[in-house]
């Protein structure tokens, strides 16, 4: 079939058609045809999380472990930001909870491979747009924000990247087509259904519907009621055309995506945080920095506003700026004592998993740092870290939807507003605060007072009741069931 020219029964013109399969054209120029190549797979363990969930990685370098195909499920993702390997770990934790093994398939790991340089590419360019956005707000307002929120949405830009998740699918040739493949980015989910896999499942991030996550022939997942009806009538994805649905069985919304660490001690790490807030201990506050890196500005003023409170003992600073070592430079020259008074845990994983360990039940003041050039460990230090912190302070990306009570600041890109809405309206994170002075707000009354912080704990444990927080677990029952 091909899916730039018809997406859910909906025709795709001549002109958008033929665009793609120039742009096609031209990353094969740029990158070479490796169709014709044979990638041969083996199997490694994950060195940072296999002794957590489980996770192996898919490898092209020669071993002799192989696939289990009985057991296994195929985890397919890339590194585009965080957030997409963040959902990564939470479906591999769901499912090593469940009796299976995760195998780790990142397709921007193959740098080998034409599609592995597409990605790379394509994920630069991301990344310094959403740093640009966060500096030059006419590039934000004019640009940024529109392509984010409405550029993406469109059923134009899927067929664009159907045709060039065609040059994915070389890396898929040795893979079992049977056994179960969950995606969590578009692209594997496009690449697998291109390479024949009989079993996708299409994990949809973020609460804004766009074309952009669409992957025809995979089942595809939302974490929201609003973005199943969103998805589910393609609306405002051709102007104010009404389009062909997609059809039933095809898409569900199955909960927010959830480490299964998190979700099974959830209510007891929200009765500790109840139990702070009663006893007027000190306020644990954890700020993590995206994939991007784009948040040092606005981080910088909050830990200096934050600065009083932590030499009184008030608040405690959790600080993960994941693996970008220059935004902690960035941040200490900003704030010149900030180096001095603060205990770093930097390319020390054991070490981090201890503090993260210890910090569950025993007082913690001043301030710590973490850093770690080994991604899978700059991104799960922060799963480790929200367990025992009363404050997340992030952006409205994927860790809106966690389990955590959330100070919500200013998005990158317009999608991420939708996150924000969810959070408010779960009751679990607060709203966006759009500007320092908005945030400033907020985090003084969570500090000060506690009638923010307790009603969000309070919603936490209600919505995890009905099973809000289920969402990973479902996605492993629907790549699994029989077709």
């Amino acid at each position: 079939m091909e899916r730039s020219k018809n997406i859910f029964g909906n025709e795709i013109s001549d002109k958008v058609y033929n665009k793609a399969v120039r742009a096609k054209k031209k990353h094969i120029k740029k990158f070479g045809d490796d169709s014709n190549s044979v990638y041969h797979l083996s199997v490694s363990d994950n060195a940072t999380l296999s002794p957590f969930i489980g996770i192996k990685n898919i490898v092209t370098t020669e071993g002799t472990e192989s696939i289990n195909t009985d057991k296994g499920i195929i985890i397919g993702n890339i590194r585009m930001g965080f957030g997409h390997y963040r959902i990564s770990m939470a479906i591999a934790s769901a499912a090593y909870s469940m009796g299976y093994t995760p195998y780790w398939f990142d397709l921007n790991s193959y740098s080998e491979t034409t599609g592995g340089k597409v990605i790379a590419h394509l994920n630069s360019l991301y990344s310094m747009g959403s740093r640009w956005s966060q500096k030059y707000p006419i590039f934000n307002k004019l640009y940024w924000e529109p392509l984010n929120s409405e550029g993406f949405r469109k059923l134009s830009y899927n067929a664009m990247d159907q045709k060039i998740s065609e040059l994915m699918t070389p890396i898929f040739k040795e893979l079992p087509k049977n056994m179960p493949f969950i995606a969590t980015h578009v692209w594997p989910a496009q690449a697998a259904i291109h390479a024949g896999m009989k079993k996708v499942v299409n994990v949809i991030p973020d609460n804004w519907p766009m074309a952009l996550h669409l992957a025809e022939g995979s089942i595809h997942t939302v974490q929201t009621p609003s973005a199943f009806l969103g998805y589910k009538t393609l609306k405002g994805m051709d102007g104010k055309k009404i389009l062909k649905p997609i059809p039933d069985k095809q898409i569900y919304e199955v909960g927010h995506y959830i480490d299964h660490e998190l979700v099974i001690n959830l209510d007891g790490d929200c009765e500790k945080r109840l139990d702070r807030i009663k006893n007027n201990e000190t306020k644990r506050i954890l700020l993590t920095v995206g994939g991007a890196g784009a948040q040092k500005e606005i981080f910088a003023k909050i830990i200096q506003n934050l600065m009083p409170h932590v030499k009184e003992k008030r608040v405690a600073i959790y600080i993960n700026v994941g693996d970008h070592k220059d935004v902690w430079e960035g941040l200490c020259e900003e704030i010149p004592e900030l180096s001095s008074i603060s205990l770093n845990y930097f390319n020390d994983w054991s070490k981090t998993c201890d503090f993260a360990k210890m910090a569950l039940d025993n007082e913690i003041s001043g301030i710590h740092a973490f850093y770690n050039e080994d991604i899978f460990a700059a991104v799960y230090s922060s799963n480790f870290l929200m367990r025992s912190c009363d404050i997340l302070i992030t952006k409205p990306s994927e860790l809106a939807f966690y389990p955590v009570p959330k100070l919500l600041i200013k998005r990158v890109g317009g999608h991420e507003a939708w996150g924000a809405v969810r959070a408010s309206e779960v009751g679990d994170g607060t709203i966006e605060c759009e500007t320092f002075g908005k945030t400033l707000q907020m985090l003084h009354l969570m500090i000060n007072g506690d009638e923010i912080l307790t009603m969000l704990c309070n919603n936490i444990i209600k919505a995890n009741k009905i099973g809000l927080y289920n969402g990973a677990y479902k996605v492993i029952e629907l790549a699994t069931r029989k077709l």
